[in-house]
């Protein structure tokens, strides 16, 4: 494995360390969605940088490639996290209104 840096113009915000890194090369603004190929793990982000743990190190030049990321299932799947909440719940009629039932699932991020 290789540490390669990949510099853009503007990052995804969603992007964080620990996403996975793809690309695929595109020829006149289309991409073949079989062709798409794993960079590897996101292991720094320094603004428009990101540092990848790459499979390969032959991916010097990322101009004419899309470069798309996911996320990993483990860490982004499932309830709200953390440990606190607030919720306003706002009646814009003039009428009167009761509220039935109010829930939700929220599990604690870290103890």
């Amino acid at each position: 494995m290789a540490l390669i840096n990949l510099t853009f113009n503007s990052l995804n915000t969603s992007l964080q360390v620990g996403d996975t890194a793809w690309y695929v090369e595109t020829s006149n603004n289309t991409a073949n969605t079989e062709d798409v190929v794993k960079i590897g793990e996101v292991k720094e982000i320094n603004n428009n940088t990101i540092v990848v743990d790459s499979i390969s190190s032959t991916l010097a030049d990322i101009d004419g490639f899309f470069i798309m990321f996911s996320k990993n299932n483990k860490a982004n799947l499932g309830d709200i996290k953390g440990y606190y909440a607030e919720v306003k719940l706002v009646n814009e009629s003039t009428e009167k209104a009761e509220v039935f039932s109010l829930g939700s699932e929220i599990s604690q991020s870290s103890k």
